[in-house]
């Protein structure tokens, strides 16, 4: 007998309605599963969990969602369960996986209900999957984060060209994230700007290797400032950011051995997409990020120098030998002019004037090619370097292209530098500025204070510690046609020009390395096509210095050389001795040649009078001539002393205690230098 239902009860209930609705409205995953496994109903949660449309569970066997890897015990188990069913509850911390339509995995635990009790043959399996949870949705997305971690460090082992890992790794990020829009952003060598390197989702003005200028107060400022992650929601982005629809942004630095190059940016579509999580998986895909570059820009900069260096080897025993030659060249050359038949030919004389231009020409080549090897002798003093710039830009205005501007902005700073030789090098800079901006243009001169290298330069020093008082950075910015990667990479190699023949030698900019770097500073290149060119030169810094009044000169006929100087000249080339013995007897001088330092110590050991030694720095195998020297003034103190120099090979510094003549020199040079040699001895 069928019983009426009790008063109050709910409508529907008793033709199941409700049961139906309770079914389908549950938020948990239910199927209704027949004794021989096979699904019979299933509600719309369990659909979108297993990734099934509605209704197509129905009639599927439970085994195509079981892995493959334990679909075996699987069935065994249910042929158990099916002879002696149980109530199983969640939470029993069982790790089980289901298989989705589409091959894909997802956590889950699942309460079984038997239904046997009640007479039916079925048993419902209640779904739920785990990452719903907060705490294991925190954990997989750890393990997410951590698995990209993974995949970067494994590609950044083997990797020897940054630049395809810069390029891949926005996508990581982005894919780790889950967020449309990753970009990495390298700052400018001014610091006041920042380049586009790679990203992905990027917004319009920010294509791959565009500039964006480092707004003061903007989110990139603060990162690059503070040196901490910054995050950002839809009010404070920028018009742009916000037009993409854009709702979030997290910034994090990018960091070489404590100094911020760059940072990488993330945004999402989605408000307060960023939090703690997020931003310690992007600050460390960022530090392996700046290790990649730095380990990259390291060995980049020592192949660099190490090339430089080698070349630098071998232009300076060129050097060497080519200023021997023309030694012999420009002595015999000076014989020729003082011959009688030298003025009574024109012709004579026309060729002879010619040859005498030529080895000049040949003797400015090869003191290019020594400031380049770093074997120039420098003669470094305190340099005001904001009135030495205000006086090279005014010269400049007066002899540039009138359609070139010239700006300066100069910090009042000192550095210590051979003023002659940093002026020369500011010229050459300014000169290749102008030729690359042939239709005119801008040229700009500032310094500033610099406390170290830059990272890329440092790399290169020679082991020297850093001045105390720091650098002076003098840059020379123009906007002209810039330069590609592969022309900056070799701007500093002598002969290497961009320019058609016979509008450079292609040693301007090599003999700036080779002073720079002989000054214990360094100069770098910032530059990009269409961009312009910003050439840094960095010089140790110094304090002013009080200057005393320079003395008068004082009246009277020029000084001239004591008739009867006794000489002690020590050369290993014969030709080239032969040539100075002819300038030195021209000079009225009486003399002892010697083709090596062993035979002017037998000259010093002997009764012979010796006014004056003067020897080649370079003499081939045996003692040296900045060593002779020494000994020459222990045997005979106040022994003046005037030391030849074609190439110093790495005796600059020894070479500079001594009066000190370069090769190839007149025989008005040489008589020059003698009485320098006399008046410090005597002082």
């Amino acid at each position: 007998m069928n019983s009426a239902p009790p008063t109050g009860a709910l409508p529907g209930l008793e033709d199941g309605a409700v049961y139906r609705s309770l079914f389908g409205a549950y938020p948990d995953g239910l199927l209704l599963v027949d004794l021989q496994g096979v699904i019979r109903l299933a509600n719309p949660a369990a659909c979108a969990l297993l990734g099934y449309e509605p209704g197509q569970l129905a009639g599927v066997p439970v085994e195509p969602l079981v892995p493959d890897a334990i679909r075996p015990r699987h069935a065994a188990y249910r042929e158990a369960y099916a002879k002696a069913p149980r109530a199983r509850p969640m939470g029993t911390q069982m790790e089980l996986v289901a298989r989705r339509r589409d091959g894909s995995e997802v956590m889950v635990e699942i309460a079984l209900s038997p239904l046997q009790d009640h007479g039916l043959p079925y048993v419902v399996a209640a779904m739920r999957g785990v990452a719903e949870y907060p705490r294991v949705k925190q954990a997989l997305q750890r393990a997410r984060y951590a698995e990209h971690l993974a995949q970067f460090g494994r590609l950044a082992v083997d990797a020897r060209d940054a630049q395809p890992l810069l390029e891949r790794v926005p996508a990581i990020a982005a894919q780790a994230l889950q967020v449309e829009s990753v970009a990495i952003l390298l700052l400018g060598h001014d610091g006041q700007d920042l380049q586009v390197r790679a990203g992905v989702g990027l917004l319009p003005h920010e294509g791959p290797g565009k500039r964006l200028r480092l707004e003061a107060g903007s989110a990139a400022a603060e990162v690059i400032a503070s040196g901490s992650p910054v995050r950002v929601d839809a009010a404070g982005l920028s018009p742009p950011h916000r037009t993409e629809g854009l709702q979030a942004e997290l910034s994090v630095p990018l960091t070489d051995r404590g100094r911020r190059i760059g940072l990488m940016v993330a945004r999402s579509q989605a408000a307060g997409r960023f939090g703690d999580e997020e931003s310690r998986f992007l600050e460390s895909l960022a530090s392996l990020l700046a290790t990649v570059l730095q380990r990259s820009s390291t060995e980049e900069a020592l192949h660099h120098a190490q090339r430089l260096e080698s070349v630098g080897q071998l232009t300076g025993g060129v050097a060497h030998d080519f200023n021997n030659l023309l030694t012999v060249i420009s002595g015999n050359l000076q014989v020729l002019e003082d011959l009688p038949v030298h003025d009574s030919e024109p012709a004579l004389a026309q060729s002879v004037a010619s040859a005498m231009r030529a080895t000049r020409r040949g003797a400015e080549l090869t003191a290019k090619l020594l400031a380049f090897s770093r074997r120039q002798v420098l003669q470094p003093s305190t340099v005001d370097v904001a009135a030495l710039l205000r006086s090279l830009t005014d010269m400049l205005r007066r002899t540039l292209d009138q359609r070139v501007s010239i700006a300066l902005d100069a910090q009042a700073m000192h550095c210590l530098a051979d003023p002659m030789q940093l002026e020369s090098a500011l010229l050459n800079i300014a000169i290749n500025a102008r030729d690359a901006m042939p239709q005119g243009g801008r040229l700009a001169f500032s310094c500033r204070p610099a406390q170290v290298l830059p990272a890329a330069l440092a790399s290169e020093e020679d082991g020297a510690t850093s001045p105390t008082q720091g650098y002076v950075a003098i840059a020379i910015t123009d906007d002209g046609s810039g330069m590609s990667e592969e022309v900056r990479e070799r701007a500093f190699e002598p002969f290497f020009t961009t320019k058609e023949a016979g509008r450079g030698t292609g040693l301007g900019l090599s003999t700036v390395y080779g002073f720079a770097r002989q000054s214990r500073g360094g100069v770098d290149i910032d530059s990009a096509p269409g961009a312009g060119t910003t050439v840094t030169l960095y010089l140790p810094r110094t304090l002013p210095v009080a200057r005393s009044p320079a003395p008068e000169p004082p009246a009277g006929k020029p000084a001239k050389l004591p008739p009867g100087l006794h000489v002690l000249l020590v050369e290993d080339d014969a030709e080239v001795r032969r040539v100075v013995e002819g300038f030195l007897v021209s000079l009225n001088c009486e003399l002892h040649g010697c083709a090596t330092a062993e035979e002017a110590l037998a000259v010093l050991d002997s009764d012979e009078a010796v006014d004056l030694l003067l020897s080649d720095v370079v003499l081939g195998p045996g003692m040296r001539g900045t060593e002779l020297a020494e000994v020459a003034r222990a045997q005979l103190p106040g022994l003046p002393v005037l030391l030849m120099s074609g190439y110093t090979s790495g005796l600059v510094d020894e070479a500079s205690a001594w009066e000190l003549l370069s090769k190839p020199f007149t025989s008005g040079e040489l008589e020059q230098a003698l009485l320098r040699a006399l008046a410090a001895a005597s002082s």
